[in-house]
């Protein structure tokens, strides 16, 4: 294992030296990075993360509900597997709602405000996302709430009076709200970004991020491989917080292009700020967009720290005892 995991790094540095060799022959030294192409390949490596958080969320949301299911009761697995469809199927559907009533306002508003709108939207339930990865109530609430129901399902269906389709439509349930929650967020995560770069630009994010999904779903359901779920959450869960800290960056240069907030530029700090850092980190040097960027920051690493305090505390408790 350990030559394996040597050999897989190093074809792995391989490959970047190559792309990176590939890519200084074919533009006759380093690329633009204010190119066209750049903004939509850091967009579509944004969207690729946030596909690939909230997939892998659900998968080990997935995976607490089916790890309790003994030999006996593998059949009820179809039944969770079929409501996981079902909300594959629903969020496709929300999708097409999300696009059409979008673009039926666009008709009545201009594209501007309905970019500021969306964006601003997302950010919320970004930040929402990032509050409950960082407090215990993610670990706690969400994925124990899934396990009681299914358990209280399971006892039922010990007894004489339960019927199995209350017990197979009840796990569905289980399947479907699983997908579907997670799909809803990335509905919204991704409106801002179809309207600002289109559809093929988000399609491409989309698919990186299913890819890396459905790897760890194989390795989870079919290899039965057991992955240490909780580091790949905090490391994509880090990446997330990038990816928020440049949503709000474009999100403020949204909304003063629509004349909803004020555009205060700092000339000094503009001599200094290179033209990329705005196209791929939207860093612009201005007062509004930097203190939102702060505020965030602040928000995501504050609500690390209240988090940690409490567990701190329980642990504490606990050792006492």
């Amino acid at each position: 294992m350990r030559v394996a995991k040597w050999l897989g790094a190093g074809v792995a540095m391989l490959l970047i030296l190559g792309v990176l060799v590939w890519q200084a022959v074919t533009v006759s030294g380093s690329p633009d990075p204010l190119a066209a192409p750049a903004s939509s390949s850091a967009a579509i490596m944004d969207i690729g993360i946030l596909v690939f958080r909230e997939g892998l969320e659900c998968i080990l949301v997935l995976a607490a509900i089916t790890a309790g299911l003994s030999r006996s009761r593998q059949g009820y697995g179809s039944s969770i597997a079929s409501g996981a469809g079902i909300g594959i199927l629903a969020t496709l559907v929300t999708w097409s709602l999300a696009i059409a009533v979008i673009d039926d306002l666009s008709k009545h508003i201009s594209a501007l405000q309905i970019q500021a709108a969306t964006g601003l939207l997302a950010i919320v339930v970004l930040l929402i996302v990032m509050n409950w990865f960082f407090h215990k109530l993610y670990w706690t609430g969400w994925i124990s709430l899934h396990n009681k129901k299914k358990n209280d399902l399971l006892q039922h269906a010990s007894g004489s009076t339960s019927s199995a389709s209350k017990v197979f439509s009840g796990l569905a349930l289980l399947g479907f709200s699983s997908v579907y929650r997670e799909g809803v967020e990335v509905v919204l995560f991704l409106q801002s970004y179809r309207l600002r770069l289109g559809e093929q630009t988000v399609l491409r994010g989309v698919v990186i991020g299913l890819l890396l999904t459905a790897a760890v779903g194989v390795l989870t359901f079919v290899a039965h491989r057991k992955l240490p779920y909780r580091r790949m959450l905090v490391i994509t869960g880090v990446l997330l917080g990038a990816v928020l800290l440049v949503m709000v960056g474009e999100q403020v240069q949204e909304m003063q292009l629509a004349h909803w907030l004020p555009t205060t530029d700092i000339p000094a700090l503009g001599r200094h700020v290179p033209a990329w850092m705005g196209l791929w980190f939207s860093v612009f040097p201005n007062v509004e967009g930097l203190i939102a960027q702060a505020v965030a920051f602040v928000l995501v690493l504050g609500s690390y720290f209240v988090a940690k305090q409490p567990n701190a505390a329980s642990e504490k408790q606990s050792a006492t005892k």
